[in-house]
């Protein structure tokens, strides 16, 4: 018979990474979640995780009871990580495979839920499983700071470690939206793949609404890929390829009439009515629309994110995943605007009117391969930015807070171009 214990206060309390994915991942508060203790009266315990390495310094839970799957949440696809995640990852993974990181000093997550409830009631691993077919599944998930902008992601495994897919979950308006866009993304893509030089991505296994939040299943990248490395020339047929589908190039049309010009300044507008620096972005479209409109470009879909560390190769093809910014009617060059300003920002740590002068030159050097011209590609680069901003300001109209690195900078640098 199980007792009542006074066990350590609940995770989801904490104002930490370990609370944030804690409440994303059990939201129903009739789930007991315990570090330590015993499990409460009237409860059943249905799984344990190590929390690693410490409740203050948390960065993995992973599952125990289930030695290979254990070892498999923490070794599958480490070759895609950073050095220093990998050997973390990896040490730790040698213990799980031989059933030690139980024995290890990790503090461990009980999970319990009150007896007579059926647990898919309560529990999204339960849920998933039975969109993947009804197997019984174990579930990792790593520990971010808490972020508006991140989505907690779970790893399914089977008993025996074989990946069964990546669990998205948008929990607020901001990552919703995203994981929404995703799914609708990789829904359609499958008529293009294997078209020549298109990427492959991952298949949409499952989605569903669940306890106020949105949730798509990807598909397990092959085991064997590898990520490109960081500073791999940039892949133009694959972009090619994503912006027309796999199919042939669209006519240029002038952006003045366009679907991306009025879609651009009726979010200028609602960004507008929110605050000054909607104006602020109102004002810049306008100027785009008077220094480009009349120019011809051709207008095709984006991957979105396109940068190294989205993208890898096995059997001699590519494979990009992250397609939550995904959508049509851009201009054709977007994607290689993106990897340039995102390398400069993120990789190299550089302010966003560096990363803009990096976009100029990143598009000077290979824009030609696109079929863009001078002009082609001033508006390629214009129009880019100020969709970055304006996808910034979505994000943080949607409860994700400014992102600090573009906002009020990107509007300056913008608003700078558009005087010269």
């Amino acid at each position: 018979m199980t007792a009542q214990v006074d066990a350590p206060a609940d995770p989801r309390s904490r104002s930490d990474g370990l609370g944030w994915v804690s409440r994303a991942v059990f939201p129903d508060r009739r789930v007991v979640l315990a570090v330590g203790g015993s499990t409460p009266l009237g409860h059943r315990t249905v799984a344990r995780y190590a929390v690693v390495p410490s409740l203050a310094r948390a960065r993995f839970l992973v599952p125990l009871g289930a030695p290979r799957a254990g070892a498999a949440t923490l070794l599958a696809y480490n070759a895609l990580r950073p050095p220093r995640v990998r050997a973390v990852r990896a040490a730790v993974g040698g213990l799980a495979r031989l059933g030690a990181v139980g024995l290890a000093p990790f503090p461990t997550l009980t999970v319990s839920v009150p007896v007579g409830v059926p647990v898919a009631e309560l529990l999204l691993t339960e849920r998933l499983a039975a969109a993947l077919g009804g197997t019984p599944l174990l579930a990792a998930f790593g520990v971010r700071p808490p972020d508006p902008n991140h989505k907690p992601t779970l790893q399914l495994f089977d008993g025996d470690g074989r990946p069964r897919g990546y669990a998205k979950i948008g929990w607020n308006d901001a990552t919703r939206a995203l994981v929404t866009a995703e799914a609708a993304a990789l829904r359609a893509l499958p008529a293009v793949v294997g078209a020549a030089d298109h990427p492959v991505p991952p298949g949409l296994l499952a989605e569903l609404a669940w306890a106020d939040q949105v949730v798509a299943v990807i598909e397990p990248l092959p085991s064997a890929v590898r990520g490109v490395p960081v500073d791999d020339p940039p892949r133009v047929a694959a972009l090619l390829a994503v912006a027309r589908r796999g199919g042939p190039g669209a006519p240029p049309r002038p952006l003045a009439g366009s679907a991306f010009l009025a879609r651009m300044t009726a979010q200028a507008r609602r960004a507008a009515a929110a605050g000054a620096a909607g104006t602020r972005a109102v004002a810049a479209v306008e100027a785009l629309t008077r220094r480009h409109g009349a120019t011809d470009v051709e207008f095709g879909h984006w991957h979105g994110d396109w940068v190294p560390w989205n993208l890898g190769e096995y059997g001699g093809r590519l494979f990009a995943w992250d397609w939550e910014h995904s959508g049509p009617d851009v201009p054709v060059g977007f994607d290689l605007a993106h990897d340039a300003f995102q390398r400069a920002l993120v990789l190299r740590g550089e302010p966003a009117a560096v990363a803009a002068g990096a976009v100029d030159a990143h598009l000077d050097r290979h824009g030609d391969r696109l079929g863009l011209g001078p002009a082609q590609r001033r508006l390629v680069a214009d129009g880019y930015l100020v969709e970055m901003w304006l996808r910034t300001w979505r994000l943080a109209d949607a409860g994700a807070g400014w992102n600090t690195a573009l906002h009020p900078a990107l509007l300056e640098v913008i608003e700078k171009r558009h005087c010269g």
